[in-house]
């Protein structure tokens, strides 16, 4: 009699359930068992979008789709080509749950509902037949010959394949290292800015749709929405920010010189010249209200300059103090802020050891990663999701095929 293959998923979260289902879809005579350390499956998933889980984001090129990620933009090139977001929308359709785009290209279940998806992950398990096992702490994975001992406290399991998808957790990437991988230290990405010294603090909930924000001296440079908080500076475009430069950041211990551009202009020479031409055209018309009124009103003021007075009044020396404030005004870094609850990591397990055409380890044969223990990481957008589909996708087809 033929012995039953044996495939083993460590951590349910997105991507390990995800390659569960493939796995045992596409080889439902294999046992695929998943298991969990805690008794909570697919958490991230849960808190993700304000508990409407963004699933993805409707960037269907593959290589504009490796833009947003800071790390493994490279890597993901052929995975995307293999399974992306069109895939994606089209596998949670079929399971009944549709996606609607929002305006900024993020991608929600129609009910916004992250539950609606956690259902939907759980109901496509069951029906495969994986065999989720909760509480679960594994202790030890050993390879013998041309199969993996995977100790828990109770009991032992000997598979035929592995896959680790245990996110940013330390223990995932201590046994990544024991099978002999390099590990690049994980750092925070994904996080605010705390500017205590900030004068905006009270203005905490302005927000301003199109700025352009730089680390003075770094080299880095993000554009987009900007959200006054009470702690500093948050937005998509300081997100953003922060995962681009996650690891320079660190290196400095927070403490960097930010650099706003309130009105994303082009050139301070161009900002200044406007205004001039404004004064001359309308003479008698107050500073346009090209920002929400009362950060215009603060920003003026901290130049001495009141926003009421006609433009003919004001003379063209403070229209250019203005202009060099709009096009640059500093702020100190000292710190950051987890953005909410969705804690994302760059580093983890080094890149060159993983064949991206099918998740394998190059050093552990039949050994398999998926999701963010890889040192890769997406802007906020849905991108994080993505990577854990398409790196899932493609880790539970390959050890199906083994």
């Amino acid at each position: 009699m033929k012995k039953q293959i044996i495939h083993v998923v460590i951590g349910g979260g997105a991507a390990g359930i995800f390659a569960a289902i493939r796995c045992k879809t596409l080889n439902p005579l294999a046992q695929v068992i998943l298991l969990e350390k805690t008794n909570q499956l697919l958490a991230k998933v849960r808190i993700s979008g304000g508990g409407r889980c963004n699933v993805t984001h409707a960037c269907f090129d593959p290589v504009k789709l490796t833009q947003n990620y800071p790390r493994g933009s490279k890597e993901l090139i052929g995975p995307f080509h293999h399974f992306q977001p069109k895939d994606t929308v089209s596998w949670f359709e079929e399971r009944g749950v549709p996606l609607k785009t929002e305006s900024d290209g993020r991608m929600f279940p129609t009910t916004d509902l992250s539950e609606t998806v956690i259902h939907c992950l759980l109901q496509a398990a069951s029906l495969a037949g994986v065999e989720i096992r909760k509480q679960q702490r594994v202790e030890s994975i050993e390879k013998k010959e041309d199969r993996f001992l995977i100790q828990l406290e109770n009991q032992q399991i000997s598979a035929d394949s592995v896959l680790l998808a245990t996110g940013s957790s330390s223990w995932g990437h201590s046994i990544a290292k024991q099978l002999g991988h390099a590990i690049a230290e994980p750092v925070p990405s994904l996080f605010t800015f705390n500017i205590p010294t900030s004068p905006l603090l009270d203005l905490s909930g302005i927000s301003v749709p199109k700025v352009i924000v730089t680390l003075k001296d770094v080299g880095f440079k993000q554009e987009g929405p900007l959200l006054l908080t009470h702690w500093g500076f948050s937005g998509p475009a300081i997100l953003k920010l922060s995962a681009w430069a996650a690891r320079k950041l660190y290196d400095l211990d927070y403490k960097a010189t930010l650099l706003i551009n309130w009105i994303a202009s082009p050139n301070q020479e161009i900002l200044y010249q406007s205004l001039l031409q404004r004064k001359q055209e309308n003479p008698l018309q107050a500073i346009p209200p090209i920002l929400p009124n009362n950060l215009l009103v603060r920003l003026c003021t901290s130049l001495h300059i009141d926003p009421t007075t006609p433009l003919a009044k004001l003379p063209n020396k403070a229209l250019a103090q203005l202009a060099a404030k709009l096009y640059s005004d500093a702020y100190a870094i000292e710190g950051k802020t987890t953005y909410k609850q969705e804690f994302v990591t760059a580093g983890g397990v080094d890149l060159k050891s993983i064949d991206f055409r099918t998740m394998e380890s190059k050093i552990t044969p039949g050994f398999f990663f998926a999701g963010e223990i890889l040192n890769i990481d997406g802007i906020t957008g849905g991108f994080n999701f993505q990577n854990a589909w398409t790196t899932g996708w493609l880790a539970g087809t390959t050890m199906a095929k083994r």
